[in-house]
């Protein structure tokens, strides 16, 4: 960054120093993950000069032949990656993708059914606070209260109860794989429309380690970081009956221009994860994750449901006398970085919850293997037990270091 450095040399000590944060530390937040040298060029390169509002051969400016390539490169990836009959690309993040989904098919005060947020939703899935939960009707399902998995003949009596327009099936913290044919099943039983959200595991999927909710859903999104390793953006996939109302939600309803320099990332990101080393990373993201909540259980802390099918797990930390948020203060201490989160039935408010977030998709793309998980694993025992003792939260940063530069990031 010899240009920068003469340029802003603030700004570059700011990039430098997070730099130095995420190589000296452990990431552990389930949402993050770290893209390729390929897909950072990516996304700084001249493309973030262009504007190109409109789809490809219909734009609302001229010089736009090379970003119809670009958009079209992307999608045809895309395509082929998850086995969809039509995509958009071009939302800019998770949330307003989801928005344009519901402002494609539903209108305003429709009934929709989801998974509650502190069950392990997320807040576009139909949270008060949230435009989702403001604008539209929803009713929510839950996790069950002995087992922490979905019990899906609940959700089938609350759907066939409530007859929503659409049903939602997706998560952000929750660590068992979803029956997709089963929601579809309920779906087709009271003419709803079916929506996926696989933000979370959509790389997971893309590497053929669960299953895709692609041949059974109406409506499939998916942001294109997080598991997929792409840049932070996102994609609606769909049935082609839905095809022209999800592009128009998306422009001109949702947003102008999308980032061009994001779609040639998110291309290149495609291309990645259509190798077969791709497939191998999914697979030990969910190896590890197992191991790691293996090694959390044999502690004494509570996994809710007991396990993972995935790349992340729900922690329970109040056994060992300490809350989700002085948990997630005391790792990050330690050099290992969390999110705190509510468990289902928290007796704890929101800020300051029952449980931690772990997610193992950024230590395996940095080389972590099953041994190396377990270290891990010990560190965050060893660090919530003795959250009181500053001396030995500084022994274990230093031993967290020390694992860190055996796992340089761009090596």
């Amino acid at each position: 960054m010899k240009i920068l450095s003469q340029t802003d040399p603030d700004v570059l000590g700011l990039i430098s120093k997070e730099t130095k944060r995420q190589e000296d530390g452990i990431e552990l937040i389930a949402s993050e993950n770290y893209t390729s040298k390929a897909v950072m060029e990516a996304l700084g390169s001249p493309l973030t000069n262009k504007y190109s509002e409109g789809y490809i051969g219909k734009r609302y400016y001229g010089g736009n032949e090379v970003i119809d390539e670009v958009e079209a490169l992307a999608i045809e990836r895309c395509k082929k990656l998850f086995g969809c009959e039509h995509v958009n690309v071009q939302p800019l993040s998770g949330s307003p993708a989801n928005a344009a989904v519901y402002f494609a098919t539903i209108k305003p005060g429709d009934k929709v059914l989801g998974l509650q947020l502190d069950h392990g939703g997320h807040l576009s899935h139909g949270h008060p606070v949230n435009f989702s939960g403001m604008l539209y009707n929803f009713t929510q399902y839950q996790v069950d209260r002995e087992t922490g998995r979905i019990d899906m003949e609940k959700v089938r009596e609350i759907a066939l109860r409530e007859k929503p327009k659409m049903i939602l099936a997706g998560f952000s913290a929750y660590s068992r794989s979803l029956d997709w044919k089963k929601f579809k099943e309920i779906a087709d039983e009271i003419g709803a429309i079916t929506f996926a959200d696989i933000a979370h595991i959509a790389g997971l999927i893309a590497g053929k380690a669960i299953e895709s909710p692609v041949p059974y859903f109406d409506i499939v999104s998916t942001t294109t970081h997080k598991t997929l390793r792409g840049p932070r953006g996102a994609i609606i996939m769909c049935k082609e009956p839905f095809a022209k109302a999800i592009d128009k939600a998306v422009f001109p309803g949702m947003q102008g221009g999308p980032h061009d320099h994001a779609t040639a990332a998110m291309a290149v990101a495609f291309h990645e994860a259509l190798q077969p080393e791709f497939q191998a990373y999914a697979k030990k993201v969910i190896e590890n994750a197992k191991v790691m909540a293996a090694e959390l259980m044999d502690a004494g802390l509570k996994i809710i449901s007991d396990g993972t099918d995935n790349h992340l797990m729900v922690v329970d930390v109040t056994s060992k006398g300490i809350s989700g948020k002085e948990a997630e203060r005391v790792l990050d201490i330690a050099g290992i970085s969390t999110s705190r989160s509510t468990i289902p039935f928290d007796p704890r408010k929101p800020m300051d919850p029952s449980g931690v977030r772990l997610g193992t998709a950024a230590i395996t793309t940095r080389g972590f293997d099953v041994a190396s998980t377990r270290i891990v694993a010990k560190f965050i025992v060893d660090t919530i037990e003795n959250h009181s003792d500053e001396a030995k939260l500084k022994s274990i940063r230093e031993n967290i270091l020390e694992l860190c530069r055996k796992y340089p990031l761009y090596a």
